[in-house]
């Protein structure tokens, strides 16, 4: 059976030929842990699990081609449509139609009265700088969902060139979708428990890419009554909380992402890998094209070690940053899911977490468009930024 198109698991490093941020009793763990995590979904297609609804969205479930093979990605040149856009965003949020509620203060914002695929490319662009600024934002009663596969690529793809992930499941001929999918009737959180305590794994999408991410959108279909909120940590305030000692100690290193155990796993459960995977170095430090704000850039689902430090250096210094943002519940926002929603994030300075809280055994069901951005740089350290 095909590996399920789930939150994006804790990886597996041992076969990694690098320094292990983990180690043999920790990797053994994770990788007994995200077998019990895979749910099961083989009756999803046609009417759904014994006493729960069919699913409502049928041309949106998973599939796996394991005729779809792709050569490496090739570097392009990505222009983020953000810097072309007017902060006063009167394309994107009218006065007279939106209302916009902030949900933290750097992080975080609700947004009703628009249609995000009404939007001409002035309120992409805005769209684009105000997800810079904001760093997540929820559209509310979109359409979204009910437009074509195509249409919603279409509009996915003014933001960048699009990724296709390398093992997710995907709707039957549209592979530039990658789908968040957890059936209906799968009762396996409850085994997971039994071997961790908590379903939180922080990440940043794909950051083994040369070119990851930046402007992502994530659109619901299925979701259970209560549970399944994502979590959002800014990268860029948790950056700021350090002082500037540390700040200028981060600038100049750089630290190793990797693809290849996602596609290992992916291998193992005789699921697809669509390209050979790779691993790229990008700075711990990036910064953003458009805001210049500087964002810790890295994360415990890719990232295996810092260049040119020792084994315990590495685990050290990373084991801190990755306390530092997720234990940052002043600098993170949580998003609750309803009918219609979509999320738009800036994957370049923000990681986040789905939460797999609910043993109701509903249906959790998302699709994610995910346009590349540049490859992370860094500009010079300057004190008090």
């Amino acid at each position: 059976m095909a590996p399920s198109a789930i939150e994006t698991p804790v990886p597996d490093v041992s076969t990694l030929k690098l320094h292990s941020t983990l180690n043999n009793v920790q990797a053994t763990a994770n990788r007994a842990a995200r077998g019990l995590f895979a749910p099961k979904f083989d009756a999803e297609k046609e009417a759904g699990k014994k006493g729960e609804p069919a699913a409502k969205y049928q041309n949106y479930l998973p599939t796996w081609n394991h005729d779809q093979k792709y050569p490496p990605l090739e570097p392009f040149e990505h222009y983020d449509h953000g810097k072309d856009a007017d902060p006063t965003f009167p394309d994107l949020l009218p006065k007279d139609q939106a209302q916009v509620v902030h949900l933290t203060p750097t992080i975080g914002t609700e947004v009703r009265g628009i249609q995000l695929s009404k939007l001409n490319n002035a309120g992409k662009d805005q769209l684009a700088r105000l997800v810079a600024e904001r760093k997540v934002v929820a559209f509310r009663d979109q359409d979204f969902a009910d437009l074509s596969i195509q249409e919603a690529l279409d509009f996915g793809g003014y933001f960048g060139r699009h990724h296709i992930h390398p093992t997710s499941g995907s709707p039957a001929g549209h592979p530039e979708i990658h789908l968040v999918h957890r059936g209906a009737g799968d009762h396996s959180i409850q085994d997971f428990f039994t071997l961790r305590t908590t379903s939180t794994s922080w990440h940043s999408d794909v950051t083994y890419e040369q070119q990851p991410p930046g402007t992502t959108f994530l659109y619901i279909f299925d979701k259970p009554a209560v549970g399944g909120d994502t979590l959002f940590v800014d990268a860029t305030e948790a950056y700021r909380r350090l002082s500037p000692a540390f700040q200028e100690r981060l600038h100049g290193l750089k630290a190793v992402h990797s693809g290849i155990e996602q596609a290992n796993f992916s291998r193992n459960k005789g699921g697809v890998v669509r390209r050979e995977p790779v691993y790229n170095t990008h700075p711990l430090v990036r910064t953003h094209p458009v805001t210049g704000e500087k964002a810790i850039f890295v994360n415990p689902g890719f990232v295996r070690e810092i260049v040119g430090f020792k084994k315990e250096e590495s685990d050290a210094l990373l084991k801190f940053l990755y306390d530092h943002l997720a234990q940052g519940a002043d600098f993170q926002a949580r998003i609750k899911w309803e009918a219609g929603t979509v999320v738009v994030w800036d994957n370049r300075i923000t990681q986040h977490s789905a939460l797999v809280d609910w043993k109701t055994g509903e249906r959790r069901h998302l699709a994610r468009i995910t346009p590349q951005a540049e490859r992370p740089y860094e500009t010079p350290f300057k004190a008090a930024e």
